[in-house]
């Protein structure tokens, strides 16, 4: 993905929080599970850790760099 073209950043950004809301429901499924697997509820944890660092990185591309 080229970084340098906000329409994509855009499009990324979407799929991205799409992907973190989905994740989040997952997660909210599995805690109200007292038999989930902890394992995997760690793993989706992680992910949408990932996925919330990268919308943050990509919503600081869109914004201009000023020369102060």
């Amino acid at each position: 993905m080229h970084y340098d073209d906000p329409a994509a950043i855009a499009r990324e950004l979407i799929a991205l929080r799409t992907e973190h809301r989905d994740i989040d429901v997952l997660i909210a499924r599995l805690q109200a599970d007292a038999h989930a697997d902890q394992f995997a509820l760690a793993r989706m944890k992680k992910r949408k850790l990932r996925l919330k660092d990268m919308i943050s990185y990509l919503e600081n591309k869109l914004i201009p760099d000023l020369d102060a």
